[in-house]
């Protein structure tokens, strides 16, 4: 089964074609500037050979044009993986926001859409993105079976201690104010992973998703429990932007005094904070070069990203009464190895004992970095979102 995967943003499309049962993309791409003169397509095919990197700038006025790009380019003469469009037979879409209306994978329909149209009031960053992207991809695969994956769902199984707010019951009932939770794909993927390496399917495990949004889950027995993102994807985690757990009294003291606006409130709490904020860079690699120039501000606002991690940790592990593994992943969380060393110090009480000698090397795929006598296992495990929705599409489609 040809599965394609696509991501739509504001401004961009992000994509993978799988020929199911195979586990391996056989191309993928990413659409970025659309909209904005000279948008760059960067598209890959992935051969026995090796990879093969196709990159050209154009003027795409909208996703439409963009997709219809990405469409040529599959079918392309001498770098086309497949002849004809036809050929999709699922396209797999990520939605960030499902609210409390999807709380799994689902086949689109004028009324799926028209829903996840509505939900953009929770996600007005990034549903408005996925609803065009899924109008547009089905005019170019017309013949595939439209499927909707959503960030939240997985944060779905929370018990309702942990996902309300301590405000009037109206808000929820009415509104939908509560906790949601995001990178849900991600959570499950990597927790999924764990439990079969760890040989335990009832394993209480913590997974950390560090990239420029950062999360955590509680998963005990495969089940979400608690996560770190709440109504929206600001809360919890110091982020490459965003400043993540904040004291509500701070919007106020804004407002009422410095003269903010509420637009002006959001953009420096999503924006301008966070990692970039306290350092002035949103790249975590480059506030590593900053530490090792002895920037002080940098030292510090990479003890307070980890001081939140341990934080959550302790927390969670609480919630869950254990803790059989903590998982990092995600782009900082996998390649990082100081910043797993920081939040992995000072952490014996809770049975985490990292190797830092195996927590230096490189290696791929899903390794262990913990000392033997750890009685919490510290496990890197390679993220990936597109796989999971080819799966999860696959499974939906051949029940």
């Amino acid at each position: 089964m040809n599965i394609f995967v696509v991501n739509c943003g504001s401004s961009s499309i992000k994509y993978q074609l799988f020929k199911w049962p195979s586990e391996e993309p056989i191309c993928s791409g990413l659409v970025e500037r659309i909209g904005l003169e000279n948008s760059i397509i960067t598209h890959k095919v992935y051969t026995s050979a090796g990879e093969q990197v196709i990159k050209r700038v154009l003027d795409l006025p909208d996703h439409d044009a963009g997709m219809q790009q990405v469409g040529a380019l599959l079918t392309e003469p001498g770098i086309g993986v497949i002849q004809n469009p036809e050929e999709i037979e699922a396209v797999g879409h990520r939605i960030v926001h499902g609210g409390e209306s999807f709380v799994q994978t689902t086949i689109v329909t004028p009324e799926v859409k028209e829903e996840i149209k509505r939900l953009a009031i929770l996600a007005p960053l990034h549903n408005p993105g996925h609803y065009v992207g899924i109008n547009v991809a089905q005019k170019i695969f017309s013949k595939a079976t439209h499927v909707v994956v959503f960030d939240t769902a997985f944060h779905a199984t929370m018990p309702e201690k942990a996902f309300r707010y301590a405000i009037p019951e109206s808000f929820y009932t009415d509104y939908g104010v509560r906790v949601y939770g995001f990178h849900g794909t991600s959570h499950k993927y990597v927790s999924e992973q764990a439990i079969a390496y760890l040989e335990k399917p009832d394993a209480k495990i913590i997974t950390i998703h560090l990239g420029n949004g950062c999360s955590m889950a509680a998963v005990d027995a495969g089940v979400c429990v608690d996560t770190s993102m709440g109504l929206g994807p600001l809360d919890g985690l110091i982020m490459g932007t965003r400043c993540g757990n904040i004291d509500p009294s701070v919007v106020f003291f804004l407002v009422s005094q410095l003269g903010y606006d509420i637009a002006q409130v959001d953009n420096l709490f999503n924006k301008q904070s966070g990692m970039l904020g306290l350092t002035g860079f949103s790249d975590m690699r480059d506030i590593l070069k900053a530490i090792d120039a002895g920037d002080e501000k940098a030292k510090l606002a990479y003890d307070m990203y980890a001081y939140r991690i341990k934080k959550y940790i302790g927390s969670y592990a609480v919630a869950m009464n254990g803790l059989d593994a903590i998982i990092f992943t995600a782009g900082v969380g996998e390649n990082d190895d100081y910043l797993r060393e920081a939040v992995c110090a000072g952490m014996d009480f809770t049975g985490i004992k990292l190797d830092t000698e195996k927590n230096h090397k490189r290696a791929k795929g899903l390794r262990e970095v913990n000392l033997p006598d750890s009685r919490v296992k510290v496990l890197i495990v390679p993220t990936n979102e597109e796989l999971e929705i080819a799966k999860e599409c696959f499974e939906l489609l051949e029940k």
